[in-house]
């Protein structure tokens, strides 16, 4: 493999953008003595079980640091008990915080008074959770209308709203229906028009698919990639499910007992595991579906023949397999111009058998 070290041009993108959430040595610690945690570092060495033996305090998110930059899908995922609803929940304040800092577009909203609170979650940032929350005696133009009634906007025009984001759901025909008339992937669709109505900067979804059969699941992550595309909202997304978390995300944060334990994009979390845990996690994911060109390229040999066909670092192995199978000599990877590594029958194999190119 190449020694070319540059990280992708998206994520390269991401990390030049400011950030639209700042997130930096978030705690969230339960108990009598929370407090006294974050500021301690032989507390907050302890393990968990430690913790809550002395202190009776469990730790649900330890120090996370992160940031999600404007129009970025960032995934936050892990098992059960991870701490990643919680953080969550922390970063709109519906939980409170222990220690740390969430900055929101600039303003650290840890200091927000409860007006400026609710003005925010009314106007900056929307959630969609995995109960759907319908109002059932509404219709549902009535149901994704409803935050636009809170904030005072007049009906005609919450309607045309409504109406607007109903059909960019998906739904039209279905806006006088009631919630029980719905499936339950037609009434998360009734949610996520809901969030979208009032036009936040940044949706957060808590595990919103994770009670839908898997192929409505399929689905609704379809219609998020498709709504993305199209309204390039920035988005937080909670899940357990690493097939989703690949699928969804720019970058992944995955967490364990409240900590972060790696955070990168979908190739680099399957190429370069931070530890055990992540090795682990990520072990049956094909790694022809994940890793790109730039992961397997090698520098070329003195025998090496150059004038093969040309590809870029970011093209998936998968996608490159017909053309470097086809070649007779090997695929140069090529940047604005400059050779990176080269790719053959050989690289091509050893990901597809699931070994390490070169091992």
């Amino acid at each position: 493999m190449s020694t070319e070290t540059a990280a992708p041009p998206q994520q390269q993108a991401i990390e030049s953008r400011s950030p639209v959430i700042s997130v930096r040595d978030l705690w969230k610690v339960f108990g009598p003595k929370a407090d006294q945690v974050p500021g301690s570092p032989e507390l907050a060495g302890l393990s968990r079980r430690e913790l809550m033996d002395r202190m009776n305090c469990t730790a649900a998110v330890r120090e996370v640091t992160f940031d999600v930059a404007p129009g970025e899908v960032f995934v936050v995922m892990g098992l059960s008990g991870s701490g990643k609803s919680t953080l969550v929940r922390c970063l709109t304040r519906l939980i409170e915080p222990t220690a740390g800092e969430v900055v929101f577009e600039g303003e650290d909203i840890l200091h927000a008074d409860k007006k400026r609170l609710r003005e925010l979650r009314r106007q900056k940032f929307s959630m969609v959770f995995q109960h759907f929350g319908l109002l059932p005696y509404r219709r549902v133009v009535d149901n994704v209308a409803y935050g636009l009634e809170i904030r005072g906007t007049g009906k005609s025009e919450r309607t045309k709203r409504a109406m607007e984001i109903i059909e960019l759901v998906g739904l039209s025909g279905y806006e006088n229906s009631y919630p029980d008339q719905l499936s339950g992937g037609m009434q998360q669709r009734v949610g996520l028009a809901r969030a979208l109505a009032g036009d936040p900067d940044v949706l957060f979804f808590d595990e919103p698919f994770s009670a839908l059969d898997p192929l409505i699941r399929r689905d609704m992550q379809n219609e998020v990639i498709r709504l993305h595309r199209e309204v390039g909202k920035t988005m937080v997304f909670i899940t357990h499910d690493l097939s989703e978390a690949l699928k969804l995300g720019d970058r992944i944060l995955i967490m364990r007992d409240g900590k972060m334990v790696q955070c990168g994009t979908g190739d680099e979390l399957v190429g370069a595991p931070a530890d055990d845990y992540v090795r682990d996690f990520v072990r049956d994911v094909p790694r022809s579906h994940v890793l790109t060109l730039r992961w397997i390229m090698r520098e070329p040999r003195p025998d090496d023949v150059l004038d093969g066909p040309e590809l870029g670092p970011d093209v998936i192995v998968r996608d490159a397999i017909r053309v470097v199978l086809a070649a007779e000599k090997p695929v140069k990877v090529v940047a604005d111009g400059k050779l990176l590594g080269i790719v053959g029958d050989e690289e091509i194999l050893a990901v597809v058998a699931g070994t390490e190119a070169g091992a």
